[in-house]
């Protein structure tokens, strides 16, 4: 698989088979991952990879106790979208929420189905690993973007390997506990989670059609 394929196949996956991923195999994707680029290089991050009985214990953690932000509220310093989303953005967000709650058959109006759904983010959609990336929340803007390259990094190389991800801001909702369940400095945050595990790829949430921006909707050419 070149990088090409990797890139236009890559989806979030939101249902995952139950086979256990062998460290051996996730240890030399992150072991790859590790030449993403930093700014400066200086990699203002870690990540914190969780199965078995660990696994187990991050999602009981979920079950016992509400969020520590609540799940999308604005009150957290770091919120994982603005307060209010403006368009074409709030569309663009809204469109992959209807045809993803389309393609499991849950209507609009059935408000509980679609929680239990949204619930299963603390659940890592059935994944049996969860990675989560850790930063030094001193750093700036600049240095969190940096981040973003080394999780687009490791969700094209597990997508090389036959794994599938999900990149989960979701658990911001829980940093607090998080920092105190892996023993965090008082200088590190929790950015965000990724579920990792081989695709269900016979369900129809790991189906539905994907959308993006056109070319010229994203590009200005100036000067070819």
């Amino acid at each position: 698989m070149n990088v090409s394929d990797a890139v236009r196949q890559r989806r979030s996956i939101r249902d995952f088979r139950a086979d256990p991923v062998p460290q051996e195999l996730l240890a030399d994707i992150l072991d790859t991952a590790r030449w993403a680029p930093s700014g400066s290089n200086i990699q203002a991050w870690r990540i914190i990879a969780v199965a078995g009985a660990e696994r187990d214990a991050v999602v009981q953690i979920t079950r016992k106790a509400p969020t520590s932000a609540g799940f999308g509220k604005t009150d957290d310093p770091y919120p994982i979208y603005p307060p209010e989303l403006w368009e074409p953005l709030r569309t663009r967000r809204y469109t992959l929420a209807e045809d993803m709650y389309r393609a499991l058959g849950i209507p609009r109006e059935d408000k509980p189905a679609r929680f239990q759904h949204v619930a299963r983010n603390f659940e890592f959609f059935g994944a049996p690993v969860g990675l989560f990336f850790v930063i030094d929340r001193r750093v700036v803007h600049g240095q969190w973007a940096h981040l973003g390259m080394l999780i687009q990094t490791v969700a094209l190389l597990l997508e090389e390997r036959g794994l599938g991800s999900c990149m989960q801001e979701a658990w911001a909702s829980y940093r607090a506990e998080l920092a105190t369940r892996f023993q965090l400095a008082p200088n590190e945050m929790i950015y965000c989670g990724m579920s990792v595990g081989f695709p269900a790829t016979d369900k129809p949430v790991n189906q539905f059609p994907r959308s993006r921006m056109s070319l010229d909707e994203l590009v200005e050419f100036r000067g070819f």
